[in-house]
């Protein structure tokens, strides 16, 4: 079978590989959808301290179950099956307390365990021992089922800052993570929800999908100043930083109203972590900033009933569809932009 197999930076290899045999306590996974994402981008070029290669790697997968383990209950050949990206162990503090996003002993799909750039792929125990492979509903595709994995990061993000009725929503980033963070703010019933961006191109054509109330460019305006104007003054009471920009943050603590709720949800450079903070903005006004990394695998399984209910749809925000002889032109697209979400179809 082919195989995409990290090996270093600048050194992915589309390659071939015998299929992946499945163990007692596996499950063997025909991969229909392994969708792409800027982690895969920074994955090629820089690598990651989880990652052990030689590693096939992609995290967004959805296939149909070809082999079941005979210690494996629950499933059959023919299924239609999500995987989760980040694999909690279930045991440590954290996951008792059923913060399962952070657990300490995390390890995650692409990383540790062989991906979905491949035709085949191998569920491991340890994430059939979190129930963390989900049952794909009847109503919704492969594609579909592939970016409940990025969306169920957002909904973490939304259900730790308690989006909800009345809230004017900002969202900084209109890559494939701000479109879903916009559908699911007004599915979680916002009042107003604003999309804001740098990239001329990109905002317009996230802007046309999502169709935010307001579209403010970074480069055009002062989006504090203009976000006040739009509230009245009063500011937001929601802003998610969906991008990896540190002035995203420190204008986020500035346009958030009193009581304002403030989501970390894109983390900043290791070499450049530190922002200018307005301690007395965050003391007065009561701000409450969160941070928000990846989901927990129940996360998954809203974003499933999400799409499937049709409260967020996201056929539409998959733009692009390649085989897997061309992965690497999917991550292309991804790093210039040009498209809301590329999926590949081993």
């Amino acid at each position: 079978m082919k195989v995409l197999r990290f090996y270093a930076p600048e050194d992915l290899r589309l390659e071939d590989a015998p299929e992946p045999e499945c163990g007692p306590d596996e499950v063997k996974l025909r991969v229909r959808n392994c969708s792409t994402c800027g982690t895969d981008v920074k994955i090629l070029h820089n690598g990651h301290q989880n990652l052990s290669p030689p590693r096939i790697i992609g995290h967004e997968v959805a296939g149909e179950v070809v082999e079941v383990g005979a210690e494996v209950d629950g499933w059959s050949v023919g299924d239609r099956a999500q995987v989760i990206a980040a694999v909690p162990c279930g045991e440590c503090h954290e996951c008792r307390r059923g913060w399962m996003a952070v657990c300490a002993n995390q390890t995650s799909v692409g990383y540790q365990y062989d991906g979905g750039f491949a035709e085949y792929m191998i569920v491991p125990r340890q994430v059939l021992k979190v129930d963390g492979l989900n049952r794909i509903p009847d109503n919704i595709g492969f594609d579909e089922a592939s970016a409940a994995e990025p969306f169920a990061c957002a909904i973490n993000a939304q259900e730790l800052i308690g989006v909800g009725p009345g809230d004017t929503v900002v969202v900084f980033g209109a890559g494939p993570i701000g479109c879903l963070h916009i559908r699911l703010a007004r599915a979680r019933g916002a009042e107003r929800v604003f999309l804001i961006d740098v990239l001329a191109d990109r905002l317009a054509m996230s802007a046309k999908a999502v169709e935010p109330d307001e579209v403010l460019n970074g480069r055009e305006v002062d989006v504090v100043e203009r976000v006040m104007e739009l509230t009245g003054g009063r500011g937001a009471e929601v802003v998610i930083t969906a991008t990896a920009a540190n002035v995203a943050q420190e204008q986020a603590i500035r346009m958030a109203a009193r009581r304002g709720r403030i989501s970390f949800f894109g983390g900043l450079p290791k070499t450049n972590p530190i922002i200018a903070c307005d301690s007395n903005l965050v003391h007065y006004r009561e701000l409450m900033i969160m941070g928000a990394n990846g989901s927990a695998p129940a996360h998954n399984k809203r974003a499933l009933e999400y799409i499937a209910s049709g409260e967020v749809p996201v056929k539409d925000l998959i733009t692009v569809h390649l085989p897997l002889e061309r992965v690497m032109e999917a991550f292309d697209i991804v790093a210039k932009g040009e498209a809301i979400k590329v999926t590949v179809e081993p």
